[in-house]
């Protein structure tokens, strides 16, 4: 069987592995043509629920008014009581995070 008309073994060596090279490449490029749509749905969906999630949030308020009202108000009265224990937990609880993160 005769694979070329180069006699050189060193040039038929190199021709076959160009030859698998070529294969390979193709074959790379069927599967990455295969696969990309897929990817693509996949990320505009995640874009889109992104971007809804943003747009939601756009409508929230940075400042919950009825939360500062009644704050000023229990302060006012008097009848606002802060437990140092909770004050306390979450200062460390913070400070763990931060050192962990």
């Amino acid at each position: 069987m005769k694979i070329s008309d180069v006699k050189d073994t060193n040039a038929q060596i190199i021709q076959q592995y160009q030859r698998n090279d070529n294969m390979r490449q193709n074959s790379d490029k069927q599967v990455s043509r295969a696969s990309v749509p897929e990817e693509k749905v996949d990320l505009s969906t995640k874009a889109r629920d992104i971007q809804q999630i943003k747009s939601a949030l756009a409508k929230l308020p940075e400042i919950r008014e009825e939360k500062v009202l009644d704050l000023k108000e229990a302060i006012e009265a008097r009848t606002y009581n802060v437990s140092g224990e909770k004050i306390a937990g979450k200062m460390v609880g913070e400070s763990l995070l931060d050192i962990l993160a």
